[in-house]
C-alpha cells in the first residue's frame, strides 16, 4: 500500500452499466490504494477507521455457530419492525467496529478514526493483492477460506482483490483523488477517510481466476461474482452494494465487494429478501455525507 500523497490509480473504473435500454453509470464503492483515480470514475465505500463503543446494537433471537466479536449491549436501536427475525443469533454491536455488525457509510463514520483490527491475518486464499490489502480479520479470513474452497469445489475460482485498508491508506488515497478532481468528484470515486468498510477487516473485494472485468459493471456476470451472488450468504457474506439501492447505501452497483455479517444473519437476509444491511438493521438511507 501507498502512502505517498500523490493520486492512487484506481481499479475502480467507471464504466456504462446499460439497463433495459438505457445507460446508466456504475460507480464503485471500493477504491484500492494502488489504482489511479479516474474522473469519471466509481464510488468507493472503502476505509474508514472506527472505534469500539457498543452503542448501538441489533436485536436477534436463536442462535446456530457464529462467532460473537463482542458482547451485546442491554438495548437496542433497531426497530422491531425492521430487527432481524427470530432466527437470528445474539445481538452485536452495530457501532463497535469489532464487532461482525458494525456498519459504515455516509452517516456512519467509525470511531476512533485510526483504529486497526487486533487480529489481522492473511487468508489462505488466491492473492491478486500483497501487502496490507492482503490482510482481513481473522473470523472474516476463516469464512473467507471456507467460501473460497466450496467455490473452488465448483469450479470457480476467485482471487481476493482488495482486502484491509488502513486509515492513512485512505488519507492518501482520497486526497489524490480531491486534488485531481475535486472533492465533488472525489466523493463519488473514494469513501472519505474514516467511512470505509475495508478498514475494519470485514469486507474485501474478490476477483473472478480468470481476471475479467476487475471492479468494473461486467463483473456482475463473471463465474465468481455469480457464485457468490447466490452462496456468499451460506459463509456469512452479503454482497454489500447491490444493485439499484445506491439511494441507501450511498454507493452503486459492486457485485465485488463483500461483507461478513455471519452465516446466520447473512441467510436470514436472503430468505426474507431483504438487500441491505441498513434496512436489515432498520437504520436511515445513507445516501451522502451529512
Amino acid at each position: 500500500m501507498q502512502n505517498n500523497p500523490q493520486p492512487l490509480p484506481s481499479r475502480r473504473v467507471f464504466a456504462s452499466f446499460l439497463t433495459a435500454g438505457a445507460g446508466m453509470a456504475a460507480l464503485a464503492a471500493c477504491t484500492p490504494d494502488n489504482t489511479t483515480p479516474s474522473p469519471v470514475a466509481a464510488n468507493a465505500a472503502s476505509d474508514v477507521p472506527s472505534t469500539s463503543a457498543a452503542s448501538s446494537v441489533a436485536t436477534p433471537g436463536a442462535a446456530t455457530t457464529e462467532p460473537a466479536p463482542v458482547e451485546p449491549a442491554p438495548s437496542s436501536d433497531i426497530p422491531a419492525s425492521t430487527a432481524p427475525s427470530h432466527s437470528v443469533a445474539p445481538q452485536h454491536s452495530l457501532t463497535d467496529p469489532a464487532s461482525p455488525w458494525v456498519v459504515v457509510n455516509k452517516h456512519r463514520p467509525l470511531a476512533p478514526q485510526d483504529f486497526v483490527p487486533a487480529d489481522l491475518v492473511q487468508p489462505g486464499v488466491r492473492l491478486a493483492v500483497s501487502g496490507e490489502a492482503a490482510l482481513l480479520n481473522s473470523t472474516t479470513a476463516a469464512a473467507a477460506e471456507k467460501m473460497f474452497d466450496a467455490a473452488a469445489a465448483e469450479g470457480v475460482i476467485m482471487t481476493l482483490a482488495s482486502g484491509y485498508r488502513s486509515y492513512s491508506t485512505q488519507v492518501t488515497t482520497y486526497n489524490g483523488y480531491v486534488a485531481s478532481t475535486g472533492q465533488a468528484a472525489a466523493d463519488r470515486a473514494s469513501a472519505r477517510p474514516g467511512h470505509s468498510e475495508h478498514q475494519t477487516g470485514w469486507s474485501f473485494d474478490i476477483g473472478d481466476g480468470a481476471g475479467a472485468c476487475s471492479f468494473q459493471p461486467c463483473f456482475a456476470e463473471q463465474p465468481a461474482a455469480v457464485w457468490a451472488k447466490a452462496n456468499a450468504h451460506k459463509f456469512g457474506f452479503v454482497v454489500r452494494y447491490p444493485w439499484m439501492f445506491h439511494d441507501t447505501t450511498g454507493y452503486f452497483y459492486e457485485s465485488w465487494h463483500l461483507r461478513y455479517i455471519g452465516v446466520e444473519a447473512a441467510t436470514d437476509m436472503v430468505t426474507r429478501g431483504i438487500a441491505t444491511v441498513e434496512e436489515y438493521f432498520g437504520l436511515e438511507a445513507a445516501p451522502d455525507y451529512l
